[in-house]
């Protein structure tokens, strides 16, 4: 219990004193040249601000939802603890037919193509 304290006190104290660190060492003048937007030396030539496609949102969401599976079925036989290997089986089907309707969906619709 005292080892659990000391951790906690010593992490508290860390903490603020860093923090507080952080609150008298900031930089009181910054130069315009650092806050000026990096363009390669250089003008720039239009807005820094320019939107992104939806369809690139769309992909990087698509490829987070399909690259889960391996977060799913690399530890299903050992989460599941099952007696008989071929529920195990049973379920990594499911989730991979589950998938596979997902991709043919998304196929059908269009979401794979980059021109239209």
């Amino acid at each position: 219990m005292n080892t659990i304290a000391l951790m906690l006190t010593s992490s508290l104290f860390l903490s603020v004193a860093l923090i507080l660190l952080n609150s008298w060492l900031p930089q009181t003048n910054p130069d315009p040249e650092k806050l000026s937007p990096y363009e390669c030396g250089f003008d720039p030539l239009g807005s820094a601000r320019l939107p992104f496609s939806i369809r690139f949102f769309l992909v990087a969401i698509m490829f987070l939802l399909f690259d889960l599976e391996i977060a799913l079925l690399l530890p299903l036989p050992w989460s599941t603890q099952l007696q008989s290997p071929t529920t195990t089986l049973a379920l990594t089907c499911i989730i991979i037919m589950m998938l596979t309707l997902g991709l043919i969906y998304e196929w059908t619709q269009g979401g794979l193509e980059w021109a239209e």
